[in-house]
């Protein structure tokens, strides 16, 4: 609520994104499908891009958070955790989901997310679409991530 009261721009069509933007944001969530425990490629390939950007220091104090999406619910931590070293050399303010978020503790249903970001277990050939628990994480996550941004301004 306090970021769209900011006027801040909570959701953006971005069909393909180019590492040159991520410098005009206040605050980024990246989201990867998980490959055997690590991000997927393209996105170890576009984060690879970034290099210039690091340079000038471009992305120094920006919030950063993570969220991905896995087959069989193996993997979610570990593929957030190989996106961290790389926000942290950019110097960025990594921002995780934490547990005042009530369904992250809730353990009475399979469910992706942890402490470490929101995440979905897809099933091995894709067909599971996101739980409303799941869902409801991912909303609480960036929410966090607006009222963390707008507090810094």
């Amino acid at each position: 609520e306090r970021a769209k009261a900011a006027g801040i721009k909570l959701e953006q069509e971005a069909p393909l994104a180019e590492p040159s933007e991520l410098a005009d944001y206040d605050a980024i969530l990246f989201g990867t499908p998980t490959r055997f425990g690590n991000m997927a490629a393209q996105m170890r390939n576009f984060l690879d891009q970034t290099g210039g950007l690091w340079a000038k220091g471009a992305l120094i104090g920006k919030v950063a958070s993570v969220f991905t999406s896995t087959g069989t619910g193996g993997g979610n931590e570990s593929t957030i955790l190989t996106f961290w070293p790389t926000l942290a050399h950019h110097g960025m303010l990594i921002v995780g989901l934490p547990y005042s978020a009530p369904e992250l503790a809730d353990i009475s249903q399979v469910r992706g997310g942890s402490p470490y970001g929101a995440a979905t277990i897809a099933g091995a050939d894709g067909s599971r679409q996101p739980s409303p628990a799941e869902l409801s994480l991912a909303r609480f996550q960036g929410q966090h991530v607006a009222s963390i941004t707008t507090r810094l301004q």
